[in-house]
């Protein structure tokens, strides 16, 4: 037999008064976790690899699992452009990459990113410029034109040549083919240096190495141990032409669909896990490539006056980035003052 209407229109309204009075805490434990795809093609090992995987674990946890962190490494889920796309339209939440990809749309913020070559002098540099008032403005013009908020920095570090013949004179790079990103800052970069650049996608170096495809690369010591590029090219040039900060890369939709203590933990958290990031990663540089020489590569360091050829070669790429936009030529300005 059926119930009376009234009567179960009696025991929904008790139901719904008891749903009322639960502890704040039952009903947040209740709701579905956000989502949060960490997704990256940085090589398994590195330093910014294991900060990523800690940071994931930290969020887990100091947010009692209500944001459900997962962790993909080494393009996992795709090319590095695929990702960078991917981070701005939403389908993954966060992911890390050089600011200088930016170019096209924020040029301003690819100066900030190493563009062009040799614009940092050092890691003291680096800290001047993205740990304080430009940095701050660095992650809300990536806000505003590209969608995601830049929580934190972390680094690969100064970037050096790999290739397969060795390279200790500016001369000696004529022709060579390397890879470079899909960013014509980079093209422009190596052409004024007097060799061929290749851009090709980040997956796709090691099987051109092979077969011939180029003759070499550039990248951290950190990158050539982690994917084995040393298995194919046996000479590392010390160039330091190119420091590379990492963005970690939020999402902004998603950021603000957080709560407001989410919000906050995102943030803070991801300036505690890469603070030590790059704190580690600079005190690990000296044995990657330690491991390198075991493996067999011969390093070649430029000398003191051949040093200063590479950066004369490239110094009129200041000028030519600066007037992309007025934003950009005054960015530059600001980096190069803080150079001391």
């Amino acid at each position: 037999m059926s119930k009376h209407p009234n009567s179960r229109r009696r025991f929904m309204q008790a139901g719904l008064a008891a749903a009322a009075v639960l502890p704040f805490g039952q009903g947040a434990r209740a709701q579905a976790p956000f989502t949060c795809r960490i997704a990256h093609v940085e090589a398994i090992g590195s330093p910014l690899t294991e900060a990523l995987d800690k940071w994931a674990k930290l969020l887990k946890e100091k947010s009692g699992g209500r944001i459900d962190a997962q962790h993909f490494p080494a393009g996992q889920l795709g090319s590095y452009t695929q990702l960078i796309e991917a981070s701005r339209i939403g389908t993954i939440q966060v992911t890390t990459g050089g600011p200088d990809t930016e170019e096209s749309v924020a040029p301003e913020i690819a100066a900030t990113g190493g563009a062009p070559g040799f614009i940092f002098k050092d890691e003291a540099h680096v800290d001047k410029v993205l740990q304080g008032p430009i940095g701050d403005e660095v992650s809300a013009i990536a806000r505003k034109k590209t969608g995601v908020e830049f929580v934190a920095f972390g680094e690969v570090g100064f970037r050096h040549l790999l290739s397969k013949r060795p390279v200790s004179a500016l001369e000696e790079l004529k022709g060579l083919k390397i890879r470079v990103p899909e960013i014509k800052v980079w093209v422009d970069f190596w052409r004024r240096l007097g060799a061929n650049p290749t851009p090709l996608p980040y997956a796709e170096q090691y099987s051109a190495l092979s077969s011939g495809v180029i003759d070499g690369l550039e990248a951290d010591f950190f990158s050539i141990r982690g994917f084995k590029w040393h298995e194919q090219a046996k000479h590392l040039t010390l160039a330091y032409h190119w420091f590379l900060p990492k963005a970690i890369r939020v999402n902004a939709k998603w950021l603000d669909g957080l709560p407001a203590d989410l919000r906050a933990l995102v943030r803070s958290s991801a300036k505690e896990a890469f603070a030590e990031q790059r704190k580690l990663n600079r005190a690990k540089t000296g044995d990657a490539l330690k491991d390198l020489e075991k493996a067999g590569v011969q390093v070649h360091r430029l000398s003191d006056k051949e040093a200063a050829r590479w950066f004369a070669a490239a110094r009129p790429l200041f000028d030519e980035f600066g007037s992309k936009s007025p934003d950009t030529k005054a960015m530059v300005g600001k980096i190069l003052a803080l150079r001391g």
